[in-house]
């Protein structure tokens, strides 16, 4: 897919830590209960770490106890979802539709939200833009 921000691996390199480069980029996984924004209450807007694209509001932001941030629902049009079957799991990936960087998953059991969804994503996928 042709996205509106689009980098070469060399420039994605050289502007992402090695970490964020491999979560992002490489769709790798920070270890659970590590990630800056798992218990953030702080209200804003989260966009994309990659290219600053607004992804998901604090208002959707709820404790799920998996481990990582976990949001009932993005924005409008704001990510795109992949089919993965890799490490032998059926999941849906979550990647920003702007930069197709890799955010995380989507899982049907967020049980007691709005949707029925949660967006388990990555805290270094992210940056929070706190309310004033």
């Amino acid at each position: 897919m042709a996205y509106d921000v689009q980098k070469t691996d060399e420039q994605w390199r050289e502007e992402l830590t090695p970490e964020e480069y491999a979560v992002l980029r490489q769709a790798g996984t920070e270890r659970a209960f590590t990630g800056e924004y798992t218990d953030t209450e702080t209200e804003g807007t989260y966009s994309c770490k990659a290219c600053g694209s607004e992804l998901f509001t604090s208002d959707t932001k709820f404790h799920s106890g998996c481990g990582w941030p976990s949001f009932y629902q993005p924005m409008t049009d704001t990510v795109e979802y992949i089919e993965d079957s890799s490490h032998g799991m059926k999941r849906v990936e979550v990647r920003c539709a702007t930069c197709g960087s890799h955010l995380g998953h989507v899982f049907p059991d967020g049980f007691g939200t709005p949707t029925g969804d949660r967006y388990c994503i990555n805290s270094i996928s992210i940056t929070l833009d706190a309310k004033k």
